[in-house]
């Protein structure tokens, strides 16, 4: 979690939402990073979580992430818990709950729903009150 907080941060020099993402593959090695790039690249699918699945799947050369835990600092929204299961991640380990649109734990369950064709092991509340805390203070500051 600390790597996936250290890219939150690096979203607030440009005005994102700080949060970031990792992929780490079967062997715990970091494969991808990525932070929130909204803003930046002007892309509403800019997403941490959306970033980091492309770039782990570029540095893997498949798009089958099996085995790849996703570390996020926020609970994933509809979009990106689509994209876990689009993208066959074995786990997903995520800091702050989203209650306004979380879609693994708060609104929803996308990611284990048994309707679709994978389901991925969730871990959540990780750091909870340092993910929380880091998304706090930037929405304070923009209020």
């Amino acid at each position: 979690m600390g790597e996936a907080l250290a890219e939150a941060a690096l979203a607030t020099a440009h005005g994102d939402v700080p949060i970031g993402a990792v992929v780490l593959g079967p062997d715990g090695t970091v494969l991808a990073r990525a932070h929130n790039e909204r803003e930046l690249e002007n892309d509403p699918t800019g997403h941490a979580e959306l970033l980091v699945l492309r770039r782990a799947a570029a540095a893997l050369g498949t798009w089958h992430l099996d085995d790849c835990t996703l570390v996020a600092t926020l609970e994933p929204c509809t979009m990106c818990a689509g994209a876990l299961v689009l993208a066959r991640v074995s786990r997903l380990v995520f800091g702050a709950y989203d209650p306004k649109a979380g879609a693994v734990a708060s609104l929803w369950d996308v990611v284990r729903d048994p309707r679709l064709n994978h389901r991925v092991e969730v871990v959540g509340g990780v750091a909870e009150d340092h993910c929380g805390e880091l998304l706090r203070s930037f929405f304070a500051s923009h209020r």
